[in-house]
């Protein structure tokens, strides 16, 4: 069947609602009226999730060079400099302005006016701004929700999901959109659109991210022709609640960055003996260590333990955790805590340059969702949050100027083609997508797991061809698109480097240096 969309248009087009996004929101509606697309409620987003905290050089002890240092670190050699560099130069300057905004980090002191910083992984200092001990992504979400709210030309169109970017002579001209609950298409034109829609973590079976999370951004940039690159780095959260039946609720790294230990189901503190930085060695290390117990005790988790920590502080400190895990019967500040890896965080995505800007005219990223290297082979702690402000408003401010110097486009309906009927196999498809990652191409890889997982995706390819015009459809059809690409880029890349390890090529291998980047056809 045809589906004939209808028409409207805007002056700039913002795909997702997280931190990024708002933040390029912000910057575009001084420059014209902004449309904000989002596929479920607006505070639906990573940022909602985010606990640990913003890494920003603010604290006395930290300097710009230092936090410069310890990212390129952890980025295993394939970080942007430059972008590192923009990314810590302008970090402070964006956190003083949210904080004028109205966000409320915590405070320490006498009179509770010095900001409060901990610590975490492979940081050299203590610099991790946090609100609420542990919902500091949901803070920095409520108050540039507030500032959204304040601002005239800023509208939302939710549970909405976008289809395709339209494209005509090579430029980003709009987005078309499929509106769920009014079970409507809609083709709306803008100067430009900035993808923001996160990350995909929902393609594994475990992940701490949100549902929403299903690679949409990377797999509607890959179809408009636009580069992705770095697929093979994802980033898989060491220690996330191990609870039957219970959400993979994460567990934030700042606990072990207070001191929090980990521990096998024997009892056994196992991190020394994998690194000298034990718990606070980089999450890939310490994802892998745990794998390694968990096989060796022939378990399906370890534990972190708190309980030497005084429990008043841990409360304090970490209230949404205590909370969640009281939920399932886990006091932390008595009992350890069940724990296992799961899929957290993309370093890779739609190539960007410094101020956002893909390589189709008109398109710009910004978040999760694009690389602008700063993260390199495997992203510092608390670090994203920091980028999706950063970047987010440089994008916003790159994609108004790109805007200044060309009309809005032509409104033209367009024709989508689907099918009728709903497919009862999607979550068969789905579920077992899913599990395919996790178990071939997650934490440990190998070319064998590598190559069976891209001939079972190659096998449902009908599922993305032609479906039901439906989130649920729309939803898989970009899962596989990106299962795929992480697929063929791990199996491409013959060698270990930061979140990507190998169990046949362990070292990093000839040409390790290199970007591997995919563009359709």
């Amino acid at each position: 069947m045809e589906i004939t969309s209808g028409a409207i248009s805007t002056d700039y087009i913002v795909i997702g609602s997280g931190v990024a996004g708002l933040r390029a929101a912000i910057e575009l509606a001084r420059a014209g009226k902004v449309l904000v697309i989002t596929k479920d409620r607006a505070t639906e987003s990573s940022t909602e999730y985010a606990q640990g905290g913003v890494a920003v050089a603010l604290s006395d002890e930290d300097e710009i060079g230092f936090h410069l240092k310890d990212t390129i670190a952890a980025g295993d050699g394939l970080c942007s400099e430059e972008n590192v560099r923009i990314l810590v130069t302008e970090g402070p300057e964006r956190i003083r302005e949210l904080i004028s905004w109205g966000a409320q980090f915590d405070r320490e002191g006498r009179e509770g006016v010095k900001l409060a910083f901990t610590r975490e992984a492979a940081h050299s200092k203590r610099r991790i701004l946090h609100a609420n001990g542990d919902s500091t992504g949901r803070e920095i979400e409520r108050a540039m929700l507030a500032r959204v709210k304040a601002t005239d030309n800023i509208k939302k169109y939710d549970y909405s999901i976008t289809v395709d970017i339209i494209v005509n002579d090579g430029q980003a001209e709009g987005a078309l959109v499929w509106r769920e609950r009014e079970k409507k298409l809609t083709a709306v034109y803008a100067k430009a659109v900035v993808l923001a829609t996160g990350g995909l973590g929902q393609i594994f079976q475990r992940t701490t991210n949100p549902e929403v999370a299903t690679g949409d951004g990377f797999a509607i940039a890959y179809r408009a022709g636009a580069t992705l690159t770095d697929m093979e780095f994802v980033q898989f959260h060491p220690t996330s609640l191990y609870v039957p039946r219970a959400p993979q609720f994460l567990l934030s790294e700042a606990m072990r960055g207070e001191g929090a230990l980990l521990v096998n189901v024997r009892g056994e503190r196992f991190m020394p003996g994998y690194h000298a930085k034990a718990e606070l060695a980089p999450r890939d290390v310490v994802s892998r260590a745990i794998v390694s117990e968990m096989q060796r005790t022939k378990s399906e988790h370890v534990y972190l333990d708190l309980r030497h920590l005084d429990a008043g502080f841990v409360r304090n400190r970490f209230p949404r955790i205590y909370s969640t895990c009281l939920k399932f019967d886990i006091d932390i500040t008595e009992d350890m805590i069940p724990v296992s890896p799961a899929a957290h965080y993309m370093m890779g995505g739609v190539w960007t340059d410094k101020d956002g800007g893909t390589d189709i005219p008109g398109l710009y990223a910004a978040g999760e969702v694009a690389c602008t290297g700063v993260h390199g082979a495997n992203r510092l702690a608390s670090n994203s949050l920091l980028e999706g402000i950063v970047f987010g408003a440089r994008a916003g401010i790159a994609a108004a100027a790109h805007g200044l110097k060309k009309p809005i486009p032509r409104k033209d309906a367009i024709t989508y083609k689907a099918s009728g009927a709903a497919k009862d196999d999607l979550p068969k498809i789905r579920s077992r997508l899913r599990r395919l990652m996790w178990g071939d191409v997650g934490i440990i890889r190998s070319g064998e797991s590598l190559g069976r997982a891209i001939d079972v995706i190659d096998g449902w390819r009908e599922f993305r061809d032609l479906g039901p015009l439906s989130r649920p459809w729309l939803e898989l059809k970009n899962m596989l698109t990106v299962g795929e690409l992480i697929s063929k880029a791990a199996i491409a890349r013959k060698g270990s480097v930061g979140a990507h390890y190998r169990t046949d090529y362990k070292t990093r291998g000839r040409g390790w240096e290199r970007h591997i980047r995919f563009k359709r056809d």
